[in-house]
């Protein structure tokens, strides 16, 4: 009887699927309804508007998006959605974010980008557990218990503040990265403190928390933690095929993670190397960057999902993914000198930027000026009609990289 029912189910779910589809949509707010139509029916705009121009306007609306976070607390708010408006902070991309801030702060000699990194700063130290971790989730969501991935994004923070403030954050790093270090499995995978959020497996694209632990340690000398990360780093190439694919690299499905988890594997071997200059951690690099680069479109658009063999499984972008790959793409480049990561990340980043909106007669559709969509067409199914914060954060990073490499 079981098997029976699962066949009727497998018979009867695609035939109902798109009435379930019509029905979602008919309930969605006019706004969400036209922004679906917008970017099935509008191609994309032309002209690239050009790195600095999205740099500007994606860090406008990122303070923009401090200053409303629901939770009126210093960080960034997670989002601004169709949906339900902007959200509360969200601690960990609030973490990573203050790298970003800090680094246009010195770029732009912009002394208020400055005082909003130690804003955020400031309130994710005040929330910082005891034992030197951090939550996962925004702020409000249940439960609030310490998270190895979150800590690690907020410690790439807490690095880049220490360099400048130690006296205020250099204990909190410290803290947090012992926190990492100490909680490794002796196989170098963390399975102690994972996040209620996303399904319980081992996670390969945690190298992305390595990357914290060498950042910590560019500020202050440890061996522990660089083991750590090493150990780490090595247990995720284990799970790295020869095509370049990575197992056990998503939040929800393992068979076709997305672009935006696969690009924090690929950053997390990158950084390795960076920090290592070990050949194993450029090599992983240059496998994983390979199969991803065989999807690239030629007007540089990047599938969001992927099966095993790196065909695409999703139709529309993780706009998050892209950008974070195109900047791995042009740090490879500046390894290796090869062109071919050149053109992968310029093609891929100038796509990503023709999708963001930088002006709208619609005074509605404000918050959306500048911002990042979490895919597109934006009813994709990464952060499905959301403009999450921390797309805008690599977007500036990315096109950074592509000012920093033109400057050379």
């Amino acid at each position: 009887m079981p098997n029976l029912k699962t066949a009727v189910k497998n018979v009867v779910r695609p035939a109902v699927q798109p009435l379930l589809e019509w029905r979602a949509y008919q309930k969605l707010p006019a706004l969400a309804k036209d922004a679906i139509k917008r970017d099935h029916d509008t191609p994309l705009p032309a002209q690239d508007p050009g790195a600095q121009a999205i740099i500007d306007a994606a860090l406008e609306w990122l303070c923009h998006a401090q200053d409303k976070s629901t939770s009126k607390d210093g960080g960034v708010a997670r989002h601004w959605g169709y949906l339900d408006g902007w959200a509360a902070s969200y601690p960990e991309t609030t973490g990573y974010i203050v790298p970003t801030f800090l680094r246009q702060a010195e770029v732009k000699g912009d002394a208020q980008l400055r005082a909003r990194a130690k804003k955020m700063l400031d309130w994710l130290v005040s929330i910082q557990f005891e034992n030197g971790g951090f939550q996962g989730g925004v702020i409000g969501q249940e439960p609030v218990v310490p998270v190895t991935f979150n800590t690690g994004q907020i410690l790439l923070g807490l690095a880049a503040g220490a360099r400048i403030w130690p006296d205020a954050y250099l204990e909190p790093m410290r803290k947090a990265a012992d926190f990492i270090a100490t909680s490794l499995d002796a196989d170098g995978c963390w399975r102690r403190y994972p996040t209620p959020f996303a399904s319980h497996d081992d996670k390969s694209y945690e190298t992305h928390v390595s990357w914290g632990l060498f950042e910590a340690a560019r500020v202050e000398a440890n061996d522990d933690w660089v083991a750590a990360a090493n150990r780490q780093i090595d247990w995720a190439m284990t799970h790295q095929r020869s095509n370049g694919w990575m197992d056990q690299c998503c939040l929800s499905d393992k068979t076709m993670p997305i672009s935006h988890t696969l690009g924090y594997a690929l950053r997390g071997f990158v950084e390795a190397w960076r920090y290592t200059q070990e050949e194993r951690h450029l090599s992983a690099a240059l496998n994983l960057a390979e199969g991803l680069r065989s999807q690239l479109h030629e007007n540089g658009f990047l599938p969001g999902a992927f099966y095993s063999d790196w065909s695409a499984a999703a139709d529309w972008a993780c706009v998050t993914g892209v950008v974070q790959i195109a900047h791995s793409w042009l740090l490879l480049f500046e390894a290796t000198q090869d062109e071919k990561w050149l053109d992968a990340g310029t093609r891929a980043n100038a796509w990503a930027r023709r999708t963001v909106v930088l002006e709208h007669k619609d005074v509605a559709l404000a918050p959306t000026l500048g911002a990042v969509k979490g895919s597109h067409p934006c009813d994709g199914d990464y952060c499905r009609l959301e403009f999450p914060n921390w797309a805008a954060k690599f977007m500036i990073d990315s096109c950074q990289q592509d000012i920093d490499l033109r400057a050379t």
